[in-house]
């Protein structure tokens, strides 16, 4: 049937459905309210009990991770699935801040990627802690000062960040989430700065990487400085004449920059994936990875036999890569990631073989895929 409704016809039935929508929402938070509630008379009659004391856990990726993916399942449009769930993680978003509000901390400061990547995982509605260094977003997760922590991991094409594998190697911490982001970056400057003004430009070593190309091309003779964040660069472009960032369009906001040049990454496909850590293992989601760090005997055939239980379980490993030993000379030790969850049958059958062979097995733990 043809729709015969008239401008202010259509725009009242908006009205109408904005008000359901907002009932709804509210509705929703009451139920959030209700489980907050839940948690902390449970997690008081254990202690009742005299049982070891429990902290109530409000957050649940897996729990997240399987409503994100419902909401994108039944998505009948017009809009996005994917759309439509990122509507559906703000209110998330809210509604958790209402049961307890999370404290993430981040590598800073404002205006990184791993900033955009925080907000996309967990909503605006989280308290995001800027963190000068990756080592700090560990220690600030392990001594409970922030709920969880967001790290960059690896870069679809510089590869990984050694930085964050190394924490995990003396890390309690646990990855309790993926993100991923299709990263773009744009050469900007503060207001008013010309090309000619231009002498030098910074950027995460990272940034200056995946833009190599086209600054080789277009900017051959100015100088490049790696700084320890695309914010930071942003930042001292905003302060210091003759500087450019290689930055993204969240510290062009924050910071009050223009573009100069926009899309300057050297592949329209480049992507980089954060890590979330947390103090707690994550139950399984249905669709999850884990990552291992394991270190095997050096003799011929060793890597080989690392891997080859998964060949024969029919498990997909999704990353492989080598840091070198802080206790053996020219020895390493493997980071696997890998389909499934530890507490697959399959998996647990896996890890077990692993341990037996290997010097070293340290499960960094189980997570759900990346939805959005």
């Amino acid at each position: 049937m043809a729709d015969t409704r008239n401008l202010e016809q259509v725009r009242a039935d908006i009205d109408a459905i904005d008000q359901e929508i907002q009932a709804l929402i509210s509705r929703r938070a009451q139920c959030a309210q209700r489980v907050a509630a839940i948690k902390l008379e449970d997690a008081e009659a254990a202690r009742s009990r005299g049982e070891a004391e429990k902290e109530a856990v409000f957050y649940r990726p897996e729990r997240e991770a399987q409503v994100l993916r419902r909401i994108i399942e039944r998505d009948a449009g017009p809009l996005a699935g994917d759309s439509v769930a990122h509507v559906f993680r703000e209110i998330m978003s809210a509604c958790l801040a209402l049961e307890r509000p999370l404290q993430v901390a981040y590598l800073g400061p404002e205006g990184t990627f791993t900033q955009a990547a925080s907000i996309k995982h967990f909503g605006h509605a989280a308290i995001c802690v800027p963190q000068t260094t990756i080592d700090t977003v560990f220690s600030q997760v392990e001594s409970g000062e922030c709920n969880y922590g967001v790290v960059p991991v690896e870069n679809s094409t510089e590869g990984m960040v050694s930085h964050t594998l190394d924490n995990f190697m003396d890390s309690p911490l646990k990855i309790s989430g993926e993100v991923e982001m299709r990263i773009c970056h744009h050469l900007l400057v503060a207001p008013g700065t010309r090309e000619q003004d231009v002498v030098r430009i910074c950027a995460h070593q990272q940034a200056l990487a995946q833009c190599r190309n086209w600054l080789d091309r277009h900017w051959p003779k100015v100088e490049r400085q790696a700084v320890s964040s695309n914010g930071e660069a942003a930042k001292m472009a905003a302060a210091t004449p003759g500087v450019a960032a290689v930055a993204g369009d969240m510290a062009a906001e924050l910071y009050g920059l223009q573009p100069l040049a926009q899309h300057i990454e050297d592949y329209p496909d480049n992507t980089t994936r954060f890590l979330v850590i947390g103090r707690e293992e994550v139950p399984p989601s249905g669709r999850d990875k884990t990552s291992i760090i394991v270190s095997s005997r050096n003799k011929p055939g060793a890597l080989f036999s690392l891997l080859d239980p998964f060949r024969r379980a029919g498990v997909s490993l999704t990353r492989i890569d080598t840091r070198p030993s802080r206790t053996e000379k020219w020895a390493y030790v493997f980071f696997i990631e890998f389909e499934g969850h530890l507490q697959d049958p399959g998996i647990a059958a896996i890890v077990t073989e692993l341990e037996e062979q290997s010097i070293l097995l340290k499960p960094l733990g189980s997570y759900p895929r990346a939805v959005l």
